[in-house]
């Protein structure tokens, strides 16, 4: 079986909202253009606007204390600087993030489906580099058998969304990704480099279509294959265009 790109996704603003996408440019040391641009600074961040700076998840809302963020998808309109974001639960809302009068109307929208009971959502913020779950700016693999094997661990199915993968890949081995760290890949005309396993949290429990907290899905990967990570995390070393159907190549 070849080993091909099978889905690609970009995530706009950290924990709220994916959008498919059929091809996409990437640079050598960046992550995705348009994947995690922005990030929502809870009301106890010590993210800082007058310095903007690269900051690890505990500054943000995030699934893993607001499972129903999950169900955010987004759609994004280059030209215009515009992304429309949609919930089950709330009527959808298009907005210019970099807009503060915008910005500040994405907060209201997002608070009733934010858990009160933690750090609620204060500001939508920017800085130079993706905000990342890692300090580099980072691509994300999924490895489509690997997300089988946790299926069948389950005794069902369950959408590789809940992973927040950028680049769904299929046809390697389960777990074969596990072993490629510092390897690198040729994928479309680009190259990146596998870095490091992705760790899992509480997000992942939850339903992408609609935010429930459904499946334990770290006691499947701690049960059934003795760790919790799912996926890895690639640098860009080489700039090139990938796109769905492209095949996947060791190197």
């Amino acid at each position: 079986m070849t080993t091909a790109v099978a889905q690609i996704w970009r995530h706009p603003i950290k924990s709220h909202g994916r959008e498919e996408i059929s091809e996409v440019s990437l640079t050598e040391g960046q992550a995705m253009p348009w994947d995690r641009r922005w990030a929502v600074a809870h009301e106890r961040s010590c993210f800082d606007v007058d310095r903007p700076r690269w900051q690890p998840c505990q500054e943000f809302s995030i699934g893993s204390k607001s499972p129903r963020l999950q169900a955010i998808t987004a759609q994004i309109d280059p030209t215009y600087h515009k992304i429309t974001l949609s919930h089950p639960d709330r009527v959808d809302l298009t907005i210019d993030p970099d807009d503060q009068g915008d910005a500040n109307r994405f907060i209201q929208w997002v608070m009733p489906i934010s858990n009160g009971a933690r750090t609620l959502p204060s500001r939508l913020v920017r800085a130079k580099q993706a905000m990342t779950d890692t300090d580099y700016p980072s691509i994300s693999l999924i490895n489509l058998a690997s997300h089988r094997a946790v299926e069948a661990q389950l005794g069902h199915e369950i959408t590789p969304l809940r992973w927040r993968g950028n680049l769904l890949i299929d046809g390697w081995e389960a777990w074969a990704e596990r072993e490629m760290i510092g390897r690198k890949l040729r994928i479309g005309t680009a190259e990146l480099e596998i870095r490091d396993h992705i760790g899992r949290c509480k997000a992942t429990t939850a339903n992408p279509q609609t935010g429930a907290v459904d499946v334990d899905t770290l006691a499947a990967l701690r049960n059934g294959f003795g760790h919790r990570d799912l996926g890895v995390y690639a640098v860009v070393t080489v700039s090139g265009d990938v796109r769905q159907g492209d095949q996947v190549v060791v190197i």
